[in-house]
């Protein structure tokens, strides 16, 4: 059985449409069980019904044109359970319900099993047989087992609108909305961008063109860049291979002559598609009919096909980047957006982000934060193919996505925009005010940092130092590492805009979901490996030079210089790297470069921290919590999965109760104690981290006008109280319940994320649908 399953996931994958995968589904299925029908029925969200898509035994004429609504048959109560459903006689269940036409009147087994993606059944895998009998547990387990390995072909299927073929074209229909995760807050009106990560010939989307030389022009650029390449690779082995190798470049060249590959592509160019739709259309069908040959020599060709398209593209996306149009309120969309993919917009008319992966904490989603750019992750219900040029609201506060907006809906989301930039007016009066709260509780509100041009951006919104500096952004754009001048350069700048205001700078944190190009670091569990101090006290020449990079960038200065070690998980790591500090500190006063002393803090990361906080702070001058990474490891949970994204929660009462020990750690050793994570940044945050004492929040620059707004109209006794009720809490659902009500009924809920639902000139948008995960079409 484990073969057969494999070769169905391998042919499915392989197929060169969604529809052609389903038919090989109920084929493969057909032929393994020898049963005499099998059949798929997927789930439409929006009409809340299961629609009959696939067949092999029963009228397959019919497919697509049948449906049945969720709560009726036996499909449906698969469905409804979300568990199989084995019945030795259909006919004699009260949920039968039989189609006419359909044929299966003849048929008396069923077995019926869920096709679920993220809890949401998505689609019903069914087999039905003549004779009266209960299908037995080995054939039921793999169709279950099967239904499991294939709900992410389905679910993908969804996401790029190739199932909306199937079930119906409802991407006419007004209003359709499709739910994510707020990735970055704020609304934006725009139109759709759609881009494809560099060289993936699967993410390509479809694409109209209405001068078609141009696109020939583009494409006839790529191939002779191809050439280019394949005669110079041919040129340096001509000495080194022997000539039935040689013959292969030979070969590679004929594919991309106008009688092979390049003629195909040319003439779906000329018939109105674009270059990169054109190459991916082209080189599937090829890779599919040699994987379709008999002989293992041929079907190994096939990834040569693949292979040159894929340098093919290449050369198409970096054409395309230097000549794409983008509107002026440009949203960008694409399955993984990447911060590389931000840079090929012009800042100006980057308005939004849309990205199918990712979650809040993602590179971009941080990315966007502090450029104040909304942005929606994990939209996967989003057809990616069909929305570019579209008209689109991202709303990334409640992280979601509204497609091809009515009017009316246009209105409502203006006016919350309207209300949005008064506020921002508002707050831009407390730039030069200090954050004092009703009762004299003085906080400062620093600025977590990485980009130059960040540094104007912060001081705009009256920052008061930099409380998180991220110092291996300067060696993320290198192809080595930096050398100290050029540390010390970049180090400088940010340091004298912000004289004489503190600057906390954060050792090189590598490792993880960060990464540098020339200095890879392999492991099968990154997260919980080699990682952050843990890299640099191995490479004591990386750290030293790292730290005298800093101090020589503070010569001269009056602000203090703060120093964070990272992914401190013992009081033996802190030891270590204070020697290597004071190694450096001695070393370049006696070379004549007169320095301050810095500050020595930790970054409270992991469990182990927590519960040595008052250990660390006895060692170092200050405390300062790292709240992304910390959440992540006190819930287990791996803040760039989405398929977790859900139980990552800033707000879970473990998280608080970790928070207020550091607290109170730092406090009994009479040290200062900061915070630099996105919880900082946010309203509630602010107020139960001042009323537990923190003195320093820190966060992107884009939130901090809003974090002063509110401390500023609050009390510390005021928020110890509400402390006190939250603390009390068994989940973050109450603590984010309980807050939003305090704050609104305090006559503080302008500093909250605008929405229909706060907004006085709107009232609640209503939407149809079954669960949080489909898209749906708004009334």
């Amino acid at each position: 059985m484990l073969s057969i399953l494999r070769r169905i996931v391998q042919d499915v994958d392989s197929a060169e449409s969604f529809r052609a995968a389903l038919d090989i589904i109920v084929s493969a299925v057909h032929e393994a069980l020898g049963t005499e029908v099998c059949s798929i029925y997927l789930r439409d969200p929006i009409q809340q019904r299961f629609v009959f898509a696939a067949t092999k035994g029963l009228n397959a004429e019919l497919a697509g044109a049948v449906a049945l609504p969720e709560g009726q048959g036996l499909v449906g109560l698969v469905g409804r359970r979300a568990t199989p459903v084995n019945l030795q006689d259909a006919t004699a269940h009260p949920d039968f319900h039989f189609v006419e036409a359909l044929g299966e009147e003849a048929f008396s087994a069923f077995l019926g099993v869920p096709i679920i993606h993220h809890r949401a059944v998505i689609g019903v895998l069914v087999v039905q047989q003549r004779q009266q009998r209960r299908f037995d547990e080995p054939e039921e387990s793999f169709l279950v087992t099967l239904a499991a390995q294939l709900a992410g072909a389905v679910n993908q299927a969804r996401a790029t609108g190739e199932i909306a073929t199937i079930l119906g074209d409802f991407n006419s229909l007004p209003n359709r909305l499709f739910d994510g995760i707020g990735g970055s807050p704020g609304i934006v009106i725009g139109e759709a961008v759609v881009v494809s990560p560099a060289v993936s010939l699967d993410a390509v989307p479809d694409r109209t063109v209405d001068d078609t030389a141009v696109e020939i022009a583009i494409f006839d650029r790529a191939i002779n860049s191809v050439r280019g390449d394949i005669r110079r690779i041919s040129e340096e082995f001509s000495s080194s291979l022997p000539p039935e190798e040689l013959a292969l470049f030979d070969a590679y060249l004929h594919m991309l002559d106008d009688t092979a590959l390049a003629g195909d592509i040319r003439r779906r160019i000329e018939k109105g598609q674009w270059a990169q739709g054109a190459l991916r259309q082209v080189i599937r069908e090829h890779v599919r009919r040699f994987e379709d040959m008999q002989d293992a020599y041929l079907r190994e060709r096939g990834d040569d096909v693949r292979e040159l398209g894929l340098r093919v593209l290449s050369y198409l996306q970096d054409i395309r980047t230097r000549t794409s149009h983008f509107p002026e309120h440009t949203i960008l969309v694409g399955d993984d957006v990447t911060p590389s993919l931000l840079a090929n917009v012009p800042a100006n008319r980057l308005k939004g982000i849309v990205s199918l992966r990712g979650s809040r904490n993602s590179h971009v989603a941080i990315l966007a934060r502090a450029l104040g750019i909304p942005a929606v992750m994990g939209a996967v219900e989003l057809p990616l193919l069909r929305v570019d040029g579209e008209r689109l609201i991202v709303d990334g506060h409640q992280g979601q996505v509204i497609l091809r907006p009515t009017e009316q809906r246009l209105h409502e989301y203006e006016l919350l925009l309207r209300e949005e930039e008064e506020f921002s007016r508002e707050l831009e009066e407390l730039r030069e005010q200090p954050c004092v709260t009703l009762d004299g509780q003085r906080v400062r509100l620093w600025v977590n940092i990485g980009l130059t041009g960040d540094i104007s951006r912060s001081l705009d919104r009256g920052a008061e130092g930099i409380g998180l500096f991220r110092t291996e952004i300067p060696f993320m754009t290198r192809d080595r590492f930096p050398s100290e001048a050029e540390q010390t350069a970049i180090y400088r700048k940010h340091m004298v805009a912000f004289e004489p205001r503190p600057v906390t700078m954060r050792t090189l944190d590598i490792g993880g979901d960060k990464a540098l190009s020339y200095f890879p670091i392999q492991e099968e569990n990154p997260f919980l490996g080699w990682r952050g101090i843990r890299v640099t006290l191995d490479h004591p020449e990386i750290f030293t030079v790292q730290v005298r990079a800093m101090l020589r960038a503070n010569a001269g200065l009056e602000g203090i210089l703060r120093i964070m070690l990272p992914m401190i998980s013992s009081v033996h790591e802190i030891d270590e790297a204070k020697a290597l500090v004071e190694r450096a500190f001695r070393e370049v006063n006696e070379e004549g470069v007169m320095v301050k002393r810095p500050q020595l803090g930790v970054l409270i990361e992991v469990p182990a921290a927590v519960y040595q906080a008052d250990a660390l702070a006895k060692r170092m001058d200050f405390l300062a919590v790292g709240s992304n990474d910390l959440t992540q490891y006190m819930l287990a949970v791996d803040r760039n999965n989405p398929r977790v994204a859900s139980l990552y929660q800033d707000f879970h009462p473990a998280v608080l109760a970790a928070l207020r020990e550091v607290g109170r750690a730092a406090h009994r050793q009479d040290k200062p104690v900061g915070i630099c994570g996105e919880m900082a940044g946010t309203p509630m945050g602010a107020v139960l981290l001042m009323a537990m004492g923190y003195d320093v929040l820190s966060m992107n620059a884009t939130h901090l006008p809003r974090a002063k707004w509110i401390l500023q109209r609050i009390s510390r006794t005021g928020g110890r109280r509400l402390l006190a009720q939250v603390l009390k809490m068994q989940t973050a659902e109450e603590v984010l319940s309980f807050m939003e009500a305090q704050l609104l009924a305090a006559g503080l809920g302008r500093a909250l994320p605008r929405t229909l639902a706060h907004s006085c000139a709107s009232g609640p948008a209503e939407a149809t649908g079954q669960d949080a995960s489909s898209a749906r079409t708004e009334n």
